[in-house]
């Protein structure tokens, strides 16, 4: 009850019409459900009167919402991203107080939300045109990183969570007879499916030429590379299985989003069939029942569900399913070099698209460490605790001489939340002064006595005085 106790005298207005119109109801109707009477709830919707917690706990009851739906706790992801567009100076060339921010979030959300995706297309047209009109580059092709950055942002939008999607694919699980430690027995039943219901020929081969699987939907021919384990092999059956099952429901979630460019189209197909096939060897119920026995052991899971470490990962930051919530965690993987090339969040935690990543973060020590689990109390600039856990995967080419692919898989979660997991044992979360100062990159990080910083933050004046030395170089 301690969270609610500090909810006490919370006003929550916004939040609350924002409830009602979600459910389509009125205010006297609303009040009729909670056994209240209409002038109350009039009074809390405009901020007259707080949220007690009696209330609080019968409107989490009778309409099945999270009681951090109502607290500011719950602003961090929006905040960020309100802080990312007013730190392009293109657009707000003046600096903007963290207070004002904060009330525009908290008071206005669907304005902030609206300012974000205002931002994201301008930003995605502005390098567009750069590209179309830079002598160098006169071929007018796309930026590579424009359809990774859009289909991020489809993912982000939705919480890394596609509810729709997700239940058909525990349906399917169950008529697979999905259960731990049989991935076998679901490998098989996966081809058996394939080959029964869809006329599909499955070819294990070992002559792919650094392509892992290739599936021709005209001849029905599925060819598999023989180096691939069995967990990688059902994954991407089941993958296919989604194109083939699901494939209406996945053109609808694509045609919600105004995708730029047919590389963003195909990429977010592949990356909700990829969603697909996650929650189908993974499916929703024994996945969190798992993860919640276990105390979110990822090794543990691994072994459970037959599948690899950055699968597990990848799957436990979409467990946000309503009234049955897993931890929200961010995922990442990053390589040796410093480059994000996948980056997943439920909430929380937001890596800034201008600022590059942060040398304290523990993610990058374990490449010092292989297949290493290694443990990490940050504090993000905002103060928000966070726990980092982080290792390597390695993905061996198969051949002598071949360059192997090795990443480090960084999963994390707010300090709140980091009891429910194995990973808090022996650290001490109720002292986190000792918790290690990471940011979301030198380019928009504030703290001024970093000795690990880079570059200059972009919205501060460099003032340099050739007589003065200190920790940071800027």
């Amino acid at each position: 009850m301690g969270n609610l106790a500090h909810m006490s005298k919370t006003y929550v207005g916004s939040r609350l019409r924002q409830l009602r119109r979600e459910r389509d109801l009125s205010q006297a109707s609303l009040a009729a459900t909670l056994g209240l009477s209409a002038s109350y709830v009039n009074q809390i919707e405009h901020d007259v009167r707080p949220l007690t917690v009696p209330v609080l706990l019968r409107i989490t009851e009778v309409f099945g919402v999270d009681a951090t739906f109502f607290s500011r706790d719950d602003d961090s992801r929006l905040l960020a991203e309100i802080q990312d567009v007013v730190q392009d100076q293109e657009i707000c060339p003046s600096p903007v107080e963290l207070q004002e921010l904060s009330e525009l979030v908290y008071n206005h959300p669907t304005v902030a939300r609206t300012l974000v995706d205002i931002h994201r297309r301008y930003r995605n047209i502005r390098d567009k045109l750069s590209l179309a009109t830079d002598s160098r580059r006169s071929d007018g092709g796309q930026a590579l990183s424009m359809p990774h950055d859009e289909v991020r942002d489809f993912f982000y939008a939705r919480q890394n969570y596609l509810d729709e999607l997700d239940n058909h694919a525990e349906g399917i699980a169950t008529e697979l007879g999905v259960a731990p430690f049989h991935i076998r027995d679901i490998e098989k039943a996966l081809g058996d499916r394939l080959a029964s219901q869809h006329g599909v020929e499955l070819i294990t081969t070992d002559r792919m030429d650094g392509t892992l699987h290739r599936f021709d939907n005209d001849s029905g021919t599925f060819r598999l590379a023989s180096r691939l384990s069995v967990g990688q092999r059902a994954f991407r059956m089941a993958a296919e299985l989604g194109f083939l099952e699901a494939g209406t429901l996945i053109d609808k979630l694509v045609d919600e989003e105004p995708f730029t460019s047919d590389a963003s189209i195909n990429l977010a197909k592949r990356g909700i069939a990829n969603y697909f096939a996650a929650a189908t060897l993974l499916p929703y119920g024994l996945i969190h029942g798992e993860s919640e026995k276990s105390g979110y052991d990822v090794e543990y899971l691994c072994n459970v569900f037959g599948v690899g470490y950055e699968t597990v990962a990848s799957r436990l930051s979409t467990l946000q399913r309503p009234n049955e919530r897993g931890i929200p965690f961010t995922f990442v993987r990053v390589d040796r070099a410093g480059n994000m090339s996948k980056r997943q969040s439920a909430t929380g935690v937001h890596f800034s698209n201008s600022g590059g990543t942060c040398p304290l973060w523990n993610v990058y020590e374990s490449f010092s460490r292989p297949n290493t689990i290694s443990r990490q109390l940050a504090q993000m600039p905002d103060g928000r605790n966070y726990l980092w856990i982080s290792r390597t995967v390695s993905y061996p080419q198969g051949r002598f001489g071949d360059t192997n692919k090795l990443f480090a898989i960084g999963l994390g979660c707010e300090a709140r939340h980091a009891d429910r997991t194995v990973y808090a044992e022996g650290l001490d979360l109720e002292d986190l002064s000792a918790a290690t100062p990471i940011g979301a990159g030198c380019r928009t990080c504030p703290r001024q006595n970093c000795a690990q910083r880079a570059f200059p933050a972009i919205n501060e004046d460099l003032v340099i005085d050739a007589h003065r030395s200190a920790v940071a170089p800027y």
